[in-house]
Protein backbone atom coordinates (compact mmCIF):
# COMPACT_ATOMS: atom_id res chain seq x y z
CA UNK A 1 0.00 0.00 0.00
CA UNK A 2 2.83 2.39 0.86
CA UNK A 3 4.55 1.56 -2.45
CA UNK A 4 1.33 2.33 -4.31
CA UNK A 5 1.02 5.70 -2.59
CA UNK A 6 4.63 6.55 -3.42
CA UNK A 7 4.12 5.58 -7.07
CA UNK A 8 0.98 7.68 -7.23
CA UNK A 9 2.82 10.64 -5.73
CA UNK A 10 5.71 10.28 -8.24
CA UNK A 11 3.27 9.98 -11.15
CA UNK A 12 1.32 13.02 -9.91
CA UNK A 13 4.54 15.00 -9.61
CA UNK A 14 5.61 14.11 -13.15
CA UNK A 15 2.21 15.02 -14.58
CA UNK A 16 2.15 18.25 -12.62
CA UNK A 17 5.69 19.09 -13.69
CA UNK A 18 4.84 18.46 -17.33
CA UNK A 19 1.68 20.51 -16.97
CA UNK A 20 3.52 23.44 -15.38
CA UNK A 21 6.27 23.21 -17.98
CA UNK A 22 3.69 23.40 -20.78
CA UNK A 23 1.97 26.25 -19.01
CA UNK A 24 5.32 28.03 -18.59
CA UNK A 25 6.10 27.65 -22.26
CA UNK A 26 2.68 28.97 -23.19
CA UNK A 27 3.18 31.85 -20.75
CA UNK A 28 6.54 32.70 -22.35
CA UNK A 29 4.93 32.68 -25.78
CA UNK A 30 2.29 35.07 -24.50
CA UNK A 31 4.66 37.34 -22.57
CA UNK A 32 7.63 37.31 -24.99
CA UNK A 33 6.29 36.63 -28.47
CA UNK A 34 8.22 37.58 -31.57
CA UNK A 35 6.45 40.73 -32.71
CA UNK A 36 8.86 42.04 -35.33
CA UNK A 37 10.93 40.41 -38.04
CA UNK A 38 13.11 43.03 -39.72
CA UNK A 39 14.60 42.06 -43.07
CA UNK A 40 17.32 44.27 -44.55
CA UNK A 41 19.11 44.07 -47.88
CA UNK A 42 19.12 45.26 -51.46
CA UNK A 43 16.38 43.27 -53.15
CA UNK A 44 16.93 43.18 -56.89
CA UNK A 45 16.03 39.58 -57.64
CA UNK A 46 14.34 38.34 -54.46
CA UNK A 47 11.02 39.74 -53.28
CA UNK A 48 11.00 40.63 -49.60
CA UNK A 49 7.47 39.22 -49.37
CA UNK A 50 8.81 35.80 -50.34
CA UNK A 51 11.15 35.82 -47.36
CA UNK A 52 8.37 37.04 -45.05
CA UNK A 53 6.03 34.25 -46.15
CA UNK A 54 8.81 31.71 -45.71
CA UNK A 55 9.50 32.83 -42.14
CA UNK A 56 5.92 33.14 -40.83
CA UNK A 57 5.63 29.56 -39.51
CA UNK A 58 9.19 29.67 -38.12
CA UNK A 59 8.70 32.67 -35.82
CA UNK A 60 5.53 31.47 -34.08
CA UNK A 61 7.41 30.98 -30.82
CA UNK A 62 8.67 32.96 -27.86
CA UNK A 63 11.85 35.02 -27.89
CA UNK A 64 13.98 32.25 -26.34
CA UNK A 65 12.55 29.27 -28.24
CA UNK A 66 12.67 30.55 -31.80
CA UNK A 67 15.38 28.63 -33.66
CA UNK A 68 17.93 30.94 -35.31
CA UNK A 69 19.64 28.12 -37.17
CA UNK A 70 16.42 26.92 -38.78
CA UNK A 71 15.60 30.47 -39.87
CA UNK A 72 19.08 30.93 -41.32
CA UNK A 73 18.87 27.64 -43.23
CA UNK A 74 15.46 28.57 -44.62
CA UNK A 75 16.67 31.95 -45.89
CA UNK A 76 19.82 30.42 -47.42
CA UNK A 77 17.72 27.95 -49.42
CA UNK A 78 16.38 30.78 -51.55
CA UNK A 79 18.27 30.69 -54.86
CA UNK A 80 19.30 34.35 -55.00
CA UNK A 81 20.61 34.60 -51.43
CA UNK A 82 24.41 34.50 -51.20
CA UNK A 83 24.81 35.15 -47.47
CA UNK A 84 22.51 35.98 -44.54
CA UNK A 85 22.84 36.86 -40.88
CA UNK A 86 20.12 36.24 -38.28
CA UNK A 87 20.04 37.50 -34.69
CA UNK A 88 17.64 38.11 -31.81
CA UNK A 89 16.99 41.69 -30.67
CA UNK A 90 15.60 42.03 -27.17
CA UNK A 91 12.81 41.83 -26.29
CA UNK A 92 10.63 40.85 -29.25
CA UNK A 93 12.41 41.06 -32.59
CA UNK A 94 14.57 39.18 -35.07
CA UNK A 95 16.89 41.03 -37.41
CA UNK A 96 17.82 39.43 -40.73
CA UNK A 97 20.34 40.84 -43.20
CA UNK A 98 20.57 39.26 -46.63
CA UNK A 99 22.99 39.73 -49.51
CA UNK A 100 21.99 38.65 -52.99
CA UNK A 101 24.03 36.89 -55.61
CA UNK A 102 25.47 39.00 -58.44
CA UNK A 103 25.22 37.22 -61.81
CA UNK A 104 28.41 37.31 -63.90
CA UNK A 105 27.80 34.70 -66.62
CA UNK A 106 25.37 31.95 -67.50
CA UNK A 107 26.40 28.37 -66.78
CA UNK A 108 24.67 25.82 -68.96
CA UNK A 109 20.97 26.12 -69.63
CA UNK A 110 19.63 26.81 -66.14
CA UNK A 111 22.34 28.21 -63.87
CA UNK A 112 24.50 31.28 -63.29
CA UNK A 113 27.94 32.01 -61.86
CA UNK A 114 28.72 34.91 -59.57
CA UNK A 115 32.01 36.87 -59.99
CA UNK A 116 33.80 34.33 -57.75
CA UNK A 117 32.76 31.45 -59.99
CA UNK A 118 30.23 30.08 -57.50
CA UNK A 119 27.29 28.27 -59.07
CA UNK A 120 23.66 29.04 -58.25
CA UNK A 121 20.39 28.16 -59.96
CA UNK A 122 17.54 30.72 -59.87
CA UNK A 123 13.96 30.00 -60.85
CA UNK A 124 14.65 31.26 -64.38
CA UNK A 125 17.60 32.60 -66.39
CA UNK A 126 15.55 34.03 -69.25
CA UNK A 127 16.28 37.65 -68.36
CA UNK A 128 20.04 36.95 -68.41
CA UNK A 129 20.37 35.88 -72.03
CA UNK A 130 22.57 38.92 -72.57
CA UNK A 131 25.29 37.47 -70.32
CA UNK A 132 28.11 35.36 -71.80
CA UNK A 133 27.52 31.60 -71.67
CA UNK A 134 29.91 28.99 -70.30
CA UNK A 135 29.35 25.29 -70.83
CA UNK A 136 31.83 22.95 -69.19
CA UNK A 137 32.47 20.04 -66.83
CA UNK A 138 30.99 20.24 -63.36
CA UNK A 139 33.50 21.38 -60.75
CA UNK A 140 35.43 23.62 -63.15
CA UNK A 141 33.17 26.67 -62.81
CA UNK A 142 35.66 29.07 -61.21
CA UNK A 143 38.55 27.96 -63.43
CA UNK A 144 36.58 28.36 -66.66
CA UNK A 145 35.23 31.74 -65.60
CA UNK A 146 38.81 32.89 -65.01
CA UNK A 147 39.89 31.66 -68.47
CA UNK A 148 36.86 33.23 -70.14
CA UNK A 149 37.61 36.60 -68.59
CA UNK A 150 41.17 36.43 -69.91
CA UNK A 151 39.92 35.57 -73.39
CA UNK A 152 37.45 38.44 -73.28
CA UNK A 153 40.18 40.93 -72.35
CA UNK A 154 42.36 39.78 -75.26
CA UNK A 155 39.44 40.00 -77.68
CA UNK A 156 38.30 43.40 -76.43
CA UNK A 157 41.69 44.86 -77.44
CA UNK A 158 40.66 44.10 -81.03
CA UNK A 159 37.08 45.30 -80.63
CA UNK A 160 35.75 41.73 -80.52
CA UNK A 161 33.65 40.20 -77.76
CA UNK A 162 33.01 36.71 -76.47
CA UNK A 163 29.47 35.32 -76.38
CA UNK A 164 30.01 31.64 -75.57
CA UNK A 165 32.84 29.56 -74.14
CA UNK A 166 32.38 25.79 -74.34
CA UNK A 167 34.64 23.05 -72.99
CA UNK A 168 33.69 19.45 -73.67
CA UNK A 169 34.53 16.35 -71.66
CA UNK A 170 37.73 15.86 -73.69
CA UNK A 171 38.76 19.43 -72.67
CA UNK A 172 38.58 20.77 -76.24
CA UNK A 173 37.45 24.40 -76.47
CA UNK A 174 34.98 26.23 -78.68
CA UNK A 175 34.59 30.00 -78.55
CA UNK A 176 31.69 31.85 -80.16
CA UNK A 177 32.02 35.59 -80.62
CA UNK A 178 29.13 38.04 -80.52
CA UNK A 179 29.49 38.57 -84.28
CA UNK A 180 28.89 34.84 -84.81
CA UNK A 181 32.50 33.77 -85.51
CA UNK A 182 33.32 30.29 -84.20
CA UNK A 183 36.85 29.53 -82.94
CA UNK A 184 37.79 25.90 -82.29
CA UNK A 185 40.74 24.83 -80.14
CA UNK A 186 42.04 21.39 -79.26
CA UNK A 187 43.02 19.86 -75.92
CA UNK A 188 46.57 21.24 -75.78
CA UNK A 189 48.15 24.67 -76.12
CA UNK A 190 44.86 26.47 -76.39
CA UNK A 191 46.02 29.83 -75.07
CA UNK A 192 49.23 29.77 -77.13
CA UNK A 193 47.32 29.00 -80.32
CA UNK A 194 44.71 31.61 -79.49
CA UNK A 195 47.36 34.31 -79.04
CA UNK A 196 48.98 33.31 -82.34
CA UNK A 197 45.63 33.69 -84.07
CA UNK A 198 45.10 37.15 -82.59
CA UNK A 199 48.50 38.29 -83.87
CA UNK A 200 47.53 37.11 -87.35
CA UNK A 201 44.40 39.24 -87.22
CA UNK A 202 46.60 42.32 -87.22
CA UNK A 203 48.09 41.16 -90.54
CA UNK A 204 44.78 40.29 -92.17
CA UNK A 205 43.22 43.68 -91.60
CA UNK A 206 39.74 44.60 -90.43
CA UNK A 207 37.92 43.89 -93.71
CA UNK A 208 39.26 40.33 -93.94
CA UNK A 209 38.63 39.67 -90.26
CA UNK A 210 34.99 40.65 -90.68
CA UNK A 211 34.69 38.05 -93.47
CA UNK A 212 35.65 35.13 -91.17
CA UNK A 213 32.95 32.59 -90.33
CA UNK A 214 35.00 29.93 -88.50
CA UNK A 215 38.57 29.40 -87.35
CA UNK A 216 40.02 25.97 -86.58
CA UNK A 217 43.10 26.27 -84.37
CA UNK A 218 43.54 22.54 -83.78
CA UNK A 219 46.58 22.32 -86.06
CA UNK A 220 50.11 22.18 -84.58
CA UNK A 221 51.68 24.77 -86.91
CA UNK A 222 48.81 26.80 -88.26
CA UNK A 223 45.05 27.03 -88.56
CA UNK A 224 42.21 26.87 -91.07
CA UNK A 225 39.74 29.64 -91.80
CA UNK A 226 36.26 29.23 -93.21
CA UNK A 227 35.04 32.43 -94.83
CA UNK A 228 31.52 33.72 -95.02
CA UNK A 229 29.72 32.82 -98.23
CA UNK A 230 29.49 36.47 -99.23
CA UNK A 231 33.15 37.25 -98.43
CA UNK A 232 35.24 38.78 -101.27
CA UNK A 233 38.24 36.88 -102.65
CA UNK A 234 41.49 37.39 -100.72
CA UNK A 235 44.86 38.06 -102.32
CA UNK A 236 47.00 35.80 -100.14
CA UNK A 237 50.22 36.89 -101.85
CA UNK A 238 49.53 40.39 -100.60
CA UNK A 239 48.86 39.07 -97.10
CA UNK A 240 52.12 37.03 -97.07
CA UNK A 241 54.09 39.99 -98.34
CA UNK A 242 52.73 42.13 -95.53
CA UNK A 243 53.63 39.44 -93.03
CA UNK A 244 57.26 39.30 -94.22
CA UNK A 245 57.59 43.06 -93.89
CA UNK A 246 56.32 43.08 -90.29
Amino acid sequence: MQKLVVLLLVFTTIVAGTHFKAQGKQLLSELLPIRYVRIEGVFQYTKKERIQDLLKPLVMADYFSVDMQVIHQAVMQLPWIKTASVKRVWPDAIDIKVYEQVPAVRWGEKSLLNPSGELFTPDSVEEFKYLPLIIGPKGYEARLLDIMQGLELALADRDMHLAEFKVNERRSWEIVLKNGVIIKLGRNGQLKNFQRFLKTLDLLGREKVEAIAEVDLRYPNGYAITWRADAPAIDWKQVMAAQKQS
